[in-house]
């Protein structure tokens, strides 16, 4: 690694730009980009449907920007900070792989520049306020069974899902039930991840909607006047992280939202950074292009103004195949027939891209040693069909010589004039959004609401908040709401069971099928691998 100073200068950032966190991190001082207007061209990375094959979504977007570096272009790489969740549950390290990596690793994947940890504290915080409010004698009339805001832990801990506290007699507080969150649902992190100044995130806080008044009304933490000490907490955190690819890209890492319970982007504070900082940024949403990529449209865009230039589609045969109705135990072979069956799954996601949101895009195959080249040819062939070329990438063990390709395929994407637009007018009724994502993005046939859902939108429309994007939680295992639905399914419908307002993120959520926020550790976590030498060293992160 190349100290984190020597990276700032590729930036065109002196010593006083930047906050050193040690040797290979550190912070850019909002002072470093007054005056600067977003230069660079904004390519997102997103993909298939994910399958346990892996598709290499974070590899590819490093490896691309590598091999943007080595085409002479200054391209700056923005991603998300990796969630404790997965760490220690299903995936372990979430820094990219092989040769196509963000370093330091083990830092980036633990507790960083803490700024996840700083989310939490004001979550938890805003919850003690409200708690404490209600104790000390309930100016506001809250109705204790209206509570929204719950309390989070940046950890998958299914026990915490659903509570009661308050317990222990009337100095411990007031008994009601309750629950917790993962950190990367909570508003906050949403709000971090939006704000665009201290004074946006500020009144970003003071919107949230913690509970209802005994009149339906909405109580915020600007009534409880919490927001100014939560931005207290949060401030340092606002600041982007600065660190380096393998090869010496200058990486943000800021901001870590789920794709498929939150809206899934790094901050816009890092990705308005890097657009004024380098002329090519590449950026990912997580998961699929039907949670990660519309969220990134429809909401990120569309708030932060942005304007991106084209996207890359990722896709392994592997997982291609196993869309196909493949084993796991059986993608090693060749299997035409399961291929061809599992591709309607990346056309439907590429068709997404060209034809709902007007972007053109390119799709990577992320390749292994297994694919054969009569694979490779059926996916290039039925691209090609679609208007799109596919470049075969080899970042994982070639870093950005195996991105070579790709990029040449990115630059030249950006050349060409995009039409890009958004999948539903934010101005329509909730149900119309909502909609309008199932039907166009999903190719759903529409959508079921429960009775609750049904009454939830009719509260937040009465109250004023029904022009807003909406943020869909799903299944990311799927295009429809059922995980078991691989491929490109066709003919469901979507349940929404619930909805609730974000009002200081700006969105509306829908809750479908069994989607938690607070997700839970598999059989055998990856934090049975986790260990540390006697001589400091981790092991079995990654």
């Amino acid at each position: 690694m190349q100290p984190i100073g020597k990276i700032a200068e590729k930036l065109g950032l002196r010593e006083e730009d930047i906050e050193l966190y040690g040797k290979y991190k550190a912070k850019i001082e909002p002072s470093a980009l007054e005056g600067k207007g977003r230069r660079g061209k904004l390519i997102l990375v997103t993909a298939i449907t994910p399958t346990p094959a892996g598709e290499g979504k974070t590899t590819t977007t490093v490896g691309l920007a590598d091999g943007l570096s080595r085409l002479g272009k200054k391209t700056v790489v923005a991603l998300r900070e990796p969630s404790l969740g997965p760490v220690f549950g299903v995936k372990g390290g979430a820094a990219g792989g092989g040769y196509a990596q963000i370093v330091p690793m083990e830092d980036i994947n633990l507790h960083f520049t803490g700024d996840i940890h700083a989310v939490g504290a004001a979550n938890n915080l805003l919850a003690a306020m409200l708690d404490n409010h209600i104790f000390q004698g309930n100016a506001l009339g809250i109705d204790t069974e209206k509570v929204v805001w719950k309390r989070c832990v940046d950890m998958n801990d299914r026990q915490l899902r659903y509570l009661e506290d308050g317990l222990g007699g009337p100095k411990s507080g007031v008994p009601r039930k309750d629950g917790f969150d993962i950190t990367v649902a909570s508003e906050v992190m949403a709000i971090l991840c939006l704000a665009t100044s201290l004074e946006d995130l500020k009144k970003r806080l003071s919107r949230i909607v913690v509970a209802y008044d005994r009149e339906g009304k909405p109580v915020t933490a600007g009534d409880l006047k919490a927001a100014g000490a939560m931005a207290v907490l949060l401030k340092e955190a606002m600041k982007p992280n600065l660190v380096q690819t393998l090869e010496g890209t200058p990486a943000l890492v800021h901001g870590g939202p789920f794709a498929n319970i939150a809206h899934g982007c790094n901050s816009v504070a890092a990705t308005d950074a890097a657009l004024k900082l380098g002329d090519y940024v590449v950026t990912e949403a997580g998961f699929g292009a039907d949670l990660g990529a519309e969220k990134f449209f429809d909401i990120k865009c569309r708030m932060a103004g942005l304007v991106p230039s084209a996207a890359v589609v990722v896709a392994t045969v592997r997982a291609l195949k196993m869309h196909g109705g493949l084993a796991k135990g059986d993608l090693s072979r060749e299997d035409l027939p399961a291929l061809e069956k599992g591709l309607p799954n990346l056309l439907r996601h590429v068709s997404n891209i060209k034809n709902v949101y007007g972007l053109p895009a390119v799709v990577a195959v992320n390749r292994f040693p297994t694919d054969t080249d009569a694979e490779i040819a059926l996916v290039i062939e039925k691209c090609r069909a679609l208007g799109v070329n596919a470049v075969l990438s080899t970042v994982w063990a070639e870093g950005g010589k195996g991105g070579e390709a790709l990029a040449k395929e990115v630059v030249r994407l950006t050349e060409e004039k995009g039409d890009f637009r958004f999948a539903y007018d934010e101005a329509l009724p909730i149900k119309e959004k909502i909609g309008a994502v199932v039907t166009k993005v999903y190719g759903g046939k529409g959508v079921v609401y429960t009775p609750e859902a049904e009454e939830e939108i009719a509260r937040l429309e009465a109250l004023g908040f029904g022009k807003t994007p909406v943020c869909i939680a799903k299944t990311q295992y799927s295009f429809s709401d059922d995980a078991a639905k691989l491929g490109a399914p066709e003919d469901f419908f979507v349940t929404v069971r619930s909805c609730k307002i974000s009002a200081g993120a700006g969105f509306v959520v829908a809750l479908t099928g069994n989607i938690m926020t607070m997700p839970g550790l598999p059989k055998e976590p990856a934090a049975e691998r986790i260990d540390l030498s006697d001589d400091g060293k981790i092991v079995g992160l990654f």
